[in-house]
This record gives C-alpha cells, structure tokens and sequence, in this order.
C-alpha cells in the first residue's frame, strides 16, 4: 500500500507567493493543513472559523514560521461574518488574490425521510449557502483588485450517490453547481473558479470515526484503488495548485483528489 508524504516531506515551490488567500473551515484538518501549505508556498493568508481558539494557535504556529497571517472568528452561515472576513483581508492587506472555500459539516446517517428540519437546514446553511455568501463576498473583492481564483470544496459525494447521505450529498452537488455557474459568470473578467472533490480524508473527525468503527474504514479503503484515506496535505495540494497561475487555464474545473474512488 503507497504510503502519503507528511507536510514536511512536500517542496516549497514558491505557488503562491506573494497572493492573499482567504480560507474559510482553516481551524482543523483539510482548512488548516491548507494554511500551512499555503503559508510555505508563498502565500499571505486570512484564516476564518468558527473556533477562535485554534485559529489562533494556527496564527502563531504559522507566523513562528515566518508566514504571514491573521484570523477571524466567523460563521460562513451568517452572512455579516462572511463579508467581515472578506473585508478583514482588504484592511490588512489591500487586496484578495484568491480564496479556499472549505468550511462544512456532516450530515450524521439516516435516510431521506429521517432527516429532521433543523438537519437539512443546518446543513443547507453551512455547505451550500455558506459558499455562496462567502464567493459573493470573495468576488467582489477579487474583481477589484484585478484577477484571481476561488477554490471551492465539494467532495466525491458531489460527483456520486450514497446510502443515508442525501442531505450532505445535495449540498456537495450544489458547490459543483455554484462553481460552474460562476465559472461562466466571471471567467471572461479573469476570475477563475474551480471545485476539488475529496474523497476519503484522514482528518481528526474521520480518524476518531476509523478508531470507532474499523469496519468502516476497511470498506472505504477497498473502494479506493489506492487502498487508504488521503491525508488533508494532500487535498490541500490540489487547492493550492488551483489557485495557483499554474492552474492559469483551468476554470470551472472539479478536481476529484480521491486515490481513484471515482475512476
């Protein structure tokens, strides 16, 4: 079984240097993996999440390694903290060169008919609108700063079906949508916008969910060709690529980092 590089082991080519990224979701796993990233390619970022304690033990891990970064507590639900974030890097630093849209939450099991009110309205809040606010935040400000480009999180379950997951899935289908949508929109104007599609990812909520049940996690390794759950660097290596001028004619893009779930 191929084993995954830690952060430390992954060259610093310089992707991102010099460009202020937002990150919403930054505090924990694939959010925070991608601060570091980011941080070592280059990059100035603005960290959001709602736990304003580990934002700002992130803060200082990044700027004791040199980095540039600040924070703000923030829920990407609420449509005042999505603009406030989006604005705090405009005070900061003047402009916005791009943004990592991460935050979400799970579903919980249970089929369709199951699923509370206050379920699907949670979800709905944070995975789908809470997108949504904050691109409509993000591109204002990109486009006046120039050019730039918003990576968004969907996941494979964007891309697929699943048992006692339609709510989650649904959000994940509709990030793939608000992606397109402003890929057509803003393109012509030099805003990029592009969506990556995890699929199995070893962060600490999915870790605990291995511990808890094996079973699961051997069924999920055997559905991945690669036999293993992707490390949060991991994903975070492909959002940094698309963010990146390398990535300068890819636009309306869903990048499955999956180790071949959905091949």
């Amino acid at each position: 079984m191929s084993q995954a590089p830690s952060i430390d082991q992954v060259p610093a080519r310089g992707l991102l240097a010099e460009k202020v990224i937002v990150i919403t979701g930054a505090s924990t796993g694939i959010g925070a993996d991608a601060a570091r990233l980011f941080a070592r390619e280059g990059a100035v970022v603005v960290l959001g999440a709602r736990s304003e304690d580990r934002l700002a033990e992130l803060t200082d891990e990044l700027t004791a390694m040199g980095a540039e970064a600040t924070y703000t507590a923030m829920d990407v639900s609420r449509a005042d903290d999505a603009q406030r974030l989006i604005d705090s890097a405009g005070q900061h630093y003047g402009r916005l060169d791009g943004a990592f849209n991460n935050a979400g939450i799970s579903q919980g099991g249970g089929a369709l008919a199951d699923i509370d009110e206050d379920t699907f309205d949670r979800v709905l809040a944070v995975n789908l609108k809470g997108v949504w606010l904050a691109m409509r935040a993000e591109i204002k400000t990109v486009l006046s700063s120039g050019s730039g480009a918003i990576v968004n999180t969907s996941s494979v379950g964007g891309l697929r079906g699943g048992q006692g997951l339609a709510t989650y899935l649904a959000t994940k289908h509709g990030v793939i949508g608000l992606t397109r949508g402003a890929a057509h929109d803003y393109g012509r104007y030099g805003l990029r916008v592009n969506a990556i599609a995890p699929g199995t990812t070893l962060t600490p909520m999915m870790q605990a969910w291995y511990e808890r049940d094996p079973e699961v996690g051997a069924r999920l390794d055997a559905a991945t060709p690669m036999r293993r759950g992707g490390q949060p660097m991991e994903i975070a290596q492909g959002a940094a690529w698309l963010l990146s001028d390398s990535a300068s004619y890819v636009n309306g893009a869903v990048l499955p980092i999956d180790g071949g779930m959905t091949a």
